[in-house]
């Protein structure tokens, strides 16, 4: 059973396992359970998808319950007038900082085929604020003790993987990102975090509801498994 964070007449958003792809993907064919089909079968409704989170991400994800409201929330989105905000643990200590570095877009052999290739770096903004530091008093790596921060991020712009790009360029990767980064320390997280996913959550979400006009401001509990680094960090979730 999904974990319903909200639902009304046209819209209802929902806690994302770690791991459950949104949608059906020719990336992943042999999975076989989706989200979109499993809260279809949980409130017995047909679901209209607005955006997605990847695959190890977890967290808030919202879906529009008819296509008028889908279309509403998906151009809300396109003129930045819904605000998410993630929470992440990355590798070593990070100060709060505007991450401004564009991104040219990824593209996939198989889904993206017949994309244009050649496209110029698109605008991409994310703002960083750190919560808490960790810090373990032994070797890793060339380092002499195991540094970590606990985020906030906060997108401005909407590009593919835009949150594991930007930390991995300022040499700051998401722990448990196995894409863009530090396999030692991923490893190091694994037995001294409890770490065993991308550590990054889509904490809260803050929107106009379209039809009433009323300001929505919904937030996910973090998830069971990562509880047990967050009380390292000493973070209310």
């Amino acid at each position: 059973m999904l974990k319903i964070i909200y639902q009304d007449d046209d819209i209802v958003a929902v806690h994302k396992p770690s791991g459950m792809l949104v949608h059906k993907s020719k990336i992943d064919r042999h999975e076989t359970v989706f989200l979109l089909q499993v809260l279809r079968d949980q409130i017995g409704q047909y679901v209209y998808p607005i955006h997605r989170l990847d695959k190890p991400t977890s967290g808030i994800i919202l879906f529009g319950l008819n296509p008028k409201i889908a279309k509403a929330l998906s151009q809300a989105f396109v003129s930045k007038q819904i605000e998410k905000s993630y929470i992440a643990v990355v590798r070593g200590f990070v100060n709060d900082q505007i991450i401004d570095y564009p991104l040219k877009e990824v593209l996939d052999k198989m889904t993206d085929a017949k994309a244009q290739k050649d496209k110029a770096a698109q605008d991409a903004i994310t703002s960083l604020e750190t919560l808490a530091y960790l810090e373990f008093d032994s070797p890793l790596g060339k380092h002499q003790t195991a540094r970590f921060s606990l985020v906030k991020l906060l997108p401005k712009t909407g590009r593919k993987h835009q949150l594991r790009r930007h930390m991995a360029h300022i040499r700051h990767p998401i722990i448990g990102d196995t894409t863009h980064g530090d396999g030692k320390q991923n490893r190091y997280a694994i037995q001294h975090l409890q770490i065993k996913r991308l550590a990054l959550v889509a904490k809260d979400i803050k929107f106009k509801h379209p039809n009433s006009d009323t300001l929505l401001n919904l937030a996910t509990n973090l998830d069971e498994d990562l509880r047990f680094v967050l009380s390292l960090f000493k973070y209310q979730h």
